[in-house]
């Protein structure tokens, strides 16, 4: 019997199962550590992190899915220790704020909760590094994200996330040299793995599914299955199974044991909470970017979560008396935990052993800072009808929206598009009762409706699919502020139907399109997605592109400059244009974007 979805008593026992896996691994995970600095510790972190986060969801036990993973989230977030703690408290907080409008996930729902942890984890620490638990994590809802259209079944999606994130943590040492030095995989990434496995055990106990039924092989590079081999006795087989998974409890030589001392850099481990309503300087504004940049001069491994009543703070530094002092800017610190790694360092090759873990920090917020986590809403009467988010890329193109209306415009396109987490911000950082997304991007129209998901129970939000900034322009353009949603909604899409979009690039490779012949370095025009035009002069390709977009020659054409584009070729097209179609309406305007020198835009 196959599980079609996942209720909160489901996922408690999941998470109960994923603890207990964890913990009765700890200290192997403990002996992986080498990243950033060997600590020693991130089996402990990780292991009372998932302790924390357990007796919450054990005290406040709830069949809904979206309110169970809430309860661990607040467990694991104030229950946080060290890097890979605060990290997996992240993934779990993602998850949760998208499982939270449901009482039950399906496979493609589930599936868009491991991604939203995966934004989480990655906004949260200032450098993210590849070939650590966020490779693990991303690897897997990526994957997961992917095989959810293609099943119903929780059990196997669950067993295909297991499987990818296996197959990426064999791979940690490809992507991180450090690893492959000592001949181990990230300690963190195992950790994840572990608590993984401790799903699938309980989903398997479920449906009663034989454990072999869901075997497949995972086979690594190579290179990555060689890296393994000086630390064979801690190696994840990953042609098994996660169930028939049998790894030794000790390794001949500790990962620590392989590094020097003194090579650890950032050698004093802090985490401490800065209380915004104490002290002498209460109720200052919190520069968050200064704040990390300040505390990266000297330190690394920067994990910060703030509201507006507490920080958290988790840094590697060579100055804590400069870390203090720092904080004390924003409020009074509170549970202040500092180690010095090298003597942990140190006493670990003299013992022999695991450093042993620290008293239990974090394990809550003290009552006087202790809040909601969530957002606040505005009374109805402080709000607008209407808001406005926009993607864009270029200034000239942002001063476009905003002289349309756009509240919010977010920088993305092609190659840089913006996380669900952009847009929820964006969403909330608007007081307007229904929000409006142009996203201009078909890559990025997915992202939107997450985040319109994600909002459903706090906002009313319509994204408008919009595939291109012409089509967002053409949207904006056609808003009524006193019309109905449901009437603006549907004369946006209508004005969508009535543009033709053109860009004008260049090629990177040789290449045959259609019965195009295209050359490295030429001129390429592209008119709703297909490439119609090509030729080495920039003018021609223009040129070129147009006679495909216009049709009876009385358009209104608008033409948007690029930051490469070329003055005398812009003056040399409207003119084209001016001769060729005397009727069309031509506009030319500054847009500033990058990769395309031109962007068309044909209205009829």
């Amino acid at each position: 019997m196959s599980i079609r979805s996942l209720n909160g008593t489901d996922f408690t026992a999941m998470v109960l199962a994923g603890a207990e896996q964890l913990g009765q691994h700890a200290e192997h995970v403990n002996s992986l550590n080498v990243f950033p600095v060997p600590d020693g510790d991130t089996g402990t972190n990780m292991n009372l992190t998932m302790s924390a986060g357990v007796a919450e969801i054990k005290r406040k036990s709830s069949a809904s899915i979206g309110e169970a993973a809430g309860i661990l989230s607040k467990g694991l977030l104030m229950g946080a220790r060290g890097n890979s703690g605060v990290i997996l408290s992240q993934l779990f907080r993602g998850f949760s704020r998208s499982a939270a409008p449901y009482e039950e996930l399906n496979t493609l729902q589930f599936a868009a909760a491991l991604q939203n942890g995966v934004d989480a984890a990655y906004k949260a620490v200032v450098k993210p590094v590849e070939g650590t638990i966020l490779t693990v994590a991303k690897e897997a809802a990526k994957h997961a994200n992917y095989y959810a259209r293609r099943t119903n079944d929780i059990t196997e999606l669950m067993n295909e996330v297991l499987l990818k994130a296996k197959e990426a943590l064999a791979m940690t040492p490809e992507l991180l040299p450090v690893l492959k030095q000592v001949g181990v995989v990230d300690s963190g990434g195992q950790g994840l793995v572990y608590i993984y496995e401790g799903f699938m055990e309980v989903l398997l106990q479920s449906d009663g599914v034989n454990r072999t039924s869901l075997n497949k092989e995972v086979t690594p590079s190579v290179a990555a299955a060689s890296a393994l081999k000086p630390a064979a006795p801690a190696e994840v087989d990953i042609k098994k199974p996660a169930q028939h998974q049998v790894i030794a409890p000790e390794m001949p030589l500790s990962a620590q044991a392989r590094l020097e001392t003194e090579d650890i850099e950032f050698l004093y481990d802090m985490e401490f909470f800065i209380s915004r309503e104490l002290g002498e300087n209460a109720g200052v504004a919190f520069d968050d970017e200064a704040f990390r940049k300040a505390l990266s001069v000297n330190g690394d491994s920067i994990i910060i979560i703030a509201d507006d009543e507490v920080i958290k703070v988790h840094v590697h530094s060579k100055t804590p008396g400069d870390v203090l002092n720092l904080a004390l800017h924003y409020g009074e610190i509170t549970q202040i935990h500092i180690l010095n790694m090298r003597e942990q360092h140190r006493d670990l090759l003299t013992a022999g052993m695991d450093i042993a873990p620290s008293p239990e920090l974090f394990a809550e917020i003290p009552p006087e800072a202790a809040r909601s986590m969530e957002e606040a809403v505005l009374p109805a009467d402080e709000m607008a009808p209407y808001g406005f988010i926009a993607v864009s890329s270029g200034d000239g193109i942002a001063e476009i929206f905003q002289s349309l209306g756009v509240d919010v415009v977010l920088s993305g396109g092609q190659t840089m598009n913006p996380s669900t987490e952009d847009f929820v911000k964006a969403v909330r950082s608007i007081a307007a009762e229904q929000v409006f997304i142009l996203p201009n991007n078909s890559n990025i129209v997915l992202a939107a409706e997450q985040a319109r998901e994600l909002l459903e129970d706090e906002r009313r939000i319509t994204v408008i699919p919009s595939k291109t900034i012409p089509q967002g322009m053409a949207a904006a353009f056609a808003f009524q502020e006193d019309e109905s949603a449901e009437t603006n909604r549907d004369q946006m899409l209508e004005a969508i139907s009535r543009v033709q979009s053109g860009q004008v690039t260049h090629a990177v490779r040789d290449t045959q399109y259609d019965e195009l012949d295209i050359k490295a370095g030429h001129y390429i025009g592209i008119h709703n997605s297909k490439i119609v035009a090509t030729d080495e002069a920039m003018l021609q390709a223009c040129e070129g592109l147009l006679k495909q977009m216009m049709e009876s020659g009385d358009e209104v054409v608008t033409i948007l400059e690029g930051d490469e584009a070329a003055p005398e070729v812009t003056a040399a097209l409207a003119a084209w244009l001016e001769t060729q179609y005397p009727d069309a309406e031509v506009e030319v305007h500054r847009g500033g974007q990058p990769v395309y020198y031109y962007l068309f835009s044909v209205e009829s």
